[in-house]
């Protein structure tokens, strides 16, 4: 048995994060822990990982009591955590990320700068990534510096890896590759716990599962033994019935033209057209590197455009000013919200407010009451578990941060919302009441374009689907003609071989 937690309990003040939790991983397999965002997965990680202590319970690596972890003293008992949140510094290289607090040294205390590149790029080339360990981390997508990240885990030997949403930016091809890797190391008796919302990717990596909710241990067993509607029904704690929204709602499209992009060109998509109805939901999708990630960010001004325009119904939008945008109707939920989505340093009620006080806020001086009233409001319409409202937004667990962030762009009561990739890291009962919001938002008469990979999220929400390859438009899919195999079609490109030989 490489890993065996016993009653493990932890409070944060008076929430009880934590109480009386126990399980184990046994060599060469992967154990996915499930729940539900604040089920408790990520703090019984911490305390095993280090970050914190436990309040009570034992830790027992390889059959031995551990006191005291810290997180040096877990990384020399070959513990590696890759967090769901991206711990990268962007100013970095990436060798230099990789061996960032343990690197490589002379006698005389240099660094080993060549042996570091040589060793990183041996790693990164064995996980297929493409990756120069030379490139500065700034310039990577999200996707990429996720597989910097799992890199880094996985060189110095590991032999237990905690891996929290680790495909949350990866496209099918790269998860496939990842789990190529993870069941090679299997092979070599290293194991794993995996924590993921995904549920055809716990059934197709894991081997058994651990059950959390709201901080208590609920069940063990093997995925073998269960199907994915008793999982969901282990993790929430009721039945559930994922219906299709799309089949169930009359479609509120009216030929209004609420958001119009014309001939829009940026470093890496080019001559993007699109124009987006009132009470329409678009979804944009591509594999990595399509251009999709700059587009949803040139759509709100953040990232840059060489020609091309936006206009909404008031009229041409200057996108050279964030600030503008948001004043002329746009919202935007952003993906990676670590760097992008919220002021880690910021309490819970102030991350809420911050659209309000750009957009709205007129007064001199902020109520402290008003704030507080317009973050209850928000916390009772997303369902936000919390501690105090004054707590700081990364004691949150990674769903409950987002529906925070979620509830702060509504508030503002914008006529377009971009959301890019706004289930990252959600539970499934979260997922689902996030697409009934989306499609209430549109009934509302809103204009939503949505950036998402998984096939799943497209055919709930989409009333149509843009499909980029190669930074164009390879496709427009109205709702009724949307397949797995269509969408995959026009993101790879084989569409123009179809074309070429027809």
């Amino acid at each position: 048995m490489v890993l065996e937690m016993k009653n493990i309990s932890k409070s944060f003040s008076v929430v009880q994060a934590l109480k009386d939790v126990s399980f184990d991983v046994q060599q060469g397999e992967v154990l996915g822990l499930l729940g539900e965002n604040g089920a408790g997965k990520t703090t019984l990680m911490n305390v095993l990982a280090g970050t914190f202590p436990q309040d009570s319970g034992q830790i027992y690596i390889n059959g031995h009591e551990v006191r005291g972890m810290t997180p040096k003293k877990s990384n020399e008992l070959k513990i590696r955590f890759i967090h769901q949140e991206l711990n990268l510094c962007n100013d970095l290289r990436v060798y230099q990320n990789m061996f960032l607090g343990e690197e490589f040294t002379s006698a005389a205390g240099f660094v080993r700068k060549k042996d570091e590149i040589r060793k990183a790029q041996e790693v990164l080339d064995y996980m297929n990534t493409g990756i120069n360990a030379e490139s500065l981390v700034g310039g990577l997508y999200t996707a990429q510096k996720q597989l910097v990240e799992i890199a880094r885990a996985l060189l110095f030997q590991s032999e237990l890896i905690i891996m929290d949403e680790p495909t949350s930016a990866l496209n099918t091809r790269e998860i496939e590759n990842l789990f190529t890797i993870m069941n090679r190391l299997k092979s070599e008796g290293v194991s794993f716990i995996y924590i993921s919302h995904k549920m055809p990717e716990l059934f197709t990596i894991c081997d058994r599962y651990t059950v959390l909710r709201d901080g208590v241990f609920i069940q063990s067993g093997y995925f073998k033994d269960i199907n994915e509607q008793q999982a969901t029904e282990l993790l929430i704690g009721k039945s559930f019935i994922a219906t299709n929204l799309k089949d169930n709602i009359e479609s509120p499209v009216s030929d209004k033209i609420m958001f119009s992009v014309h001939k829009l060109t940026g470093d890496t998509f080019k001559d993007v057209s699109m124009d987006v109805r009132k009470g329409e939901i678009i979804v944009v999708t591509g594999l990595q590197g399509s251009g999709t990630d700059e587009f949803a960010s040139a759509l709100f001004g953040a990232s840059p455009v060489s020609s091309g325009s936006i206009s909404t119904r008031n009229g041409p939008l200057n996108i050279k000013s964030i600030k503008n945008v948001m004043k002329s109707g746009v919202s935007m939920i952003p993906r990676n919200r670590k760097e992008r989505g919220i002021i880690p340093h910021l309490s819970i009620r102030n991350n809420s407010s911050l659209a309000h006080f750009v957009v709205k806020h007129k007064k001199l001086f902020i109520s402290n009451a008003e704030e507080t009233e317009r973050f209850l409001r928000n916390k009772k319409k997303m369902e936000i578990k919390i501690g105090s409202e004054k707590d700081p937004i990364t004691s949150l667990s990674g769903g409950n941060q987002q529906k925070v962030i979620l509830g702060k762009w509504l508030e503002i009561d914008a006529d377009v919302y971009i959301m890019d990739n706004p289930t990252q890291g959600i539970d499934v009962g979260a997922k689902y009441a996030i697409y009934k919001l989306i499609h209430e938002l549109a009934r509302d008469g809103k204009s939503v374009i949505v950036f998402s990979n998984e096939f799943p999220e497209i055919h709930q929400l989409a009333d149509r689907c843009f499909v980029f390859y190669k930074g164009q438009i390879s496709a427009a899919l109205d709702y009724k003609d949307l397949t797995e195999v269509e969408i995959m079609k026009y993101s790879t490109g084989s569409h123009l071989e179809e074309q070429k030989w027809a």
